[in-house]
């Protein structure tokens, strides 16, 4: 989507890792990791954004303690006082919206016979709760995992999720689980509620 206006998929990926965690400092490897992409593409994106002035080497002496890499690597930081940093954190946030509301149309149409699909955690920004997605139905667990490690392979993010059968589902909220009534409990937005849980 974004990765249009970009013009490269890996320079939103890294992007996205940097206006994440403004504060960080990373090392080229690490990102290659993060973001699933090879080195040499994230060699040369990080060159470009160096360029526009938004990332900056760090030198190894202004490192925090425990930093990873060898003695070789690179190191570099967001830049906040780069006159683009406002505009494209902006940007960056409206399209991670944007990438959610896909993700969430997808399961919700392909997923299967979904009855209960619950966000929580991640998409509300609650760290108590222990999955960002708790889904009910009789639904498509192989194509769930394909859609989500998409999601987080463009994103960058991971996304944490529970399938329940309904069966399943029942049985737990009957006994007063303790993970359903923790999700009941969290910040949550309801995306199917066929159960009317409030």
């Amino acid at each position: 989507m974004l990765e249009h206006f970009f013009g490269s998929k890996t320079r939103l990926k890294l992007l996205h890792v940097f206006f994440r965690y403004p504060e960080k400092v990373f090392y080229v490897r690490e990102l290659a990791r993060l973001i699933d992409t090879q080195l040499n593409a994230v060699r040369r994106e990080i060159a470009n954004l160096e360029r526009l002035g938004i990332l900056a080497a760090v030198p190894r002496e202004e490192l925090p303690e425990q930093e990873g890499g060898t003695e070789r690597s690179k190191f570099y930081r967001l830049q906040s006082d780069s006159l683009l940093f406002t505009e494209l954190k902006a940007l960056l946030v409206k399209a991670e919206i944007m990438e959610e509301r896909e993700l969430i149309k997808t399961i919700t149409e392909r997923g299967g016979e979904i009855k209960l699909f619950f966000l929580t955690g991640a998409f509300t920004h609650d760290t108590e709760v222990s999955t960002d997605m708790l889904i009910v139905g009789s639904v498509k667990p192989m194509l769930i995992a394909k859609l989500i490690r998409a999601f987080e392979g463009e994103s960058g993010r991971t996304i944490r999720y529970t399938l329940m059968t309904e069966k399943e589902f029942r049985d737990r909220r009957e006994l007063g689980d303790k993970f359903l009534y923790s999700v009941f409990e969290a910040k949550h937005l309801p995306v199917v509620n066929e159960y009317n849980v409030s």
